[in-house]
């Protein structure tokens, strides 16, 4: 029988509970250095130790057992993590897309299930572009980007000093320096005295990001590519988000082409981060 998270408690939580027994989780890291990030149900957190005893037994690479102890809160987005077992120093190296990164997730916001969208960005980039990541916390989209198109330029701007930290690390542990920059700091006191324009500006923070639409939108130039992401509801995917876009580039005296319009992944039963490009002339 193969081993999982269900068998490897069978005996320990009651039959009529199992239902709530975690199906995923995060794993960030490598080989023998991994943490596991997972969310346990209020309808079983008595068994909470047993579950990341069980999970460090299944999965022999993870050292460390975080739960998500909260919502994502504070103007940095960061949940309040409890280490449920294993090793307290959970500062790991994670790779993708051919990257490396230096985190930590009881510190820093960090998803790996968001690879393939960083992915997809990088793959559209076309060569010579000027990029802005703007909320680029330890600078996955920043450093994938960078990474795989060498003829290009990113400006990563990250309010959370944790965040940015880690993202000077990755940008050395890469060797991007020559093509990537990082700043810390609010966008919107950082971007307006660049005085630059960019090809490109995402905007990977899907609650809030629309309050600083018209720093992205002045960031860029007249044909330049937005990656606006926002908080959407299930039945209703993409009206408000596009709403909010096209009356935030009127403000600004623009007009706008919408792109494309993307489901990214379900942040809950009701709600979509959902991701909207436009072309802003």
């Amino acid at each position: 029988m193969k081993r999982n998270l269900e068998t490897e408690l069978s005996g320990v939580i009651p039959a009529e509970l199992k239902r709530w027994i975690p199906r995923s989780f995060d794993v960030i890291g490598g080989k023998g250095d991994a943490v596991a990030v997972i969310e346990i149900s209020p309808e079983i957190e008595f068994y909470q130790y047993e579950i990341a005893e069980a999970l460090m037994r299944v999965h022999s690479n993870v050292k460390s057992v975080l739960s998500k102890g909260s919502e994502r809160q504070g103007e940095f987005r960061v949940r309040e993590m409890k280490l449920l077992n294993g090793d307290p120093d959970t500062e790991v190296t994670h790779r993708e897309n051919g990257c490396w990164m230096r985190v930590d997730p009881s510190k820093v916001y960090f998803s790996p299930r968001e690879c393939t969208e960083r992915e997809k960005i990088m793959r559209i980039i076309t060569p010579g572009e000027k990029i802005l990541v703007m909320f680029s916390g330890v600078g996955p989209f920043a450093v994938c980007i960078a990474k795989h198109n060498p003829s290009v330029s990113v400006v990563a701007v990250e309010l959370n000093e944790e965040g940015h930290r880690y993202c000077l690390e990755n940008i050395k542990m890469n060797k991007l320096a020559d093509r990537l920059i990082a700043f810390q700091g609010d966008v919107r006191f950082i971007c307006p005295p660049m005085g630059q324009v960019f090809d490109r500006v995402l905007m990977p923070l899907p609650k809030g990001a629309y309050q600083f639409l018209d720093v992205a939108i002045k960031a860029l130039k007249s044909g330049g590519i937005l990656h606006f992401y926002h908080w959407s509801p299930r039945g209703n995917l993409f009206v408000e988000g596009e709403a909010t876009l096209l009356e935030a580039v009127l403000k600004e005296g623009r007009t706008a082409e919408i792109l494309d319009r993307v489901k990214v992944s379900q942040y809950s039963p009701s709600t979509w981060k959902i991701r909207i490009d436009a072309r802003i002339v």
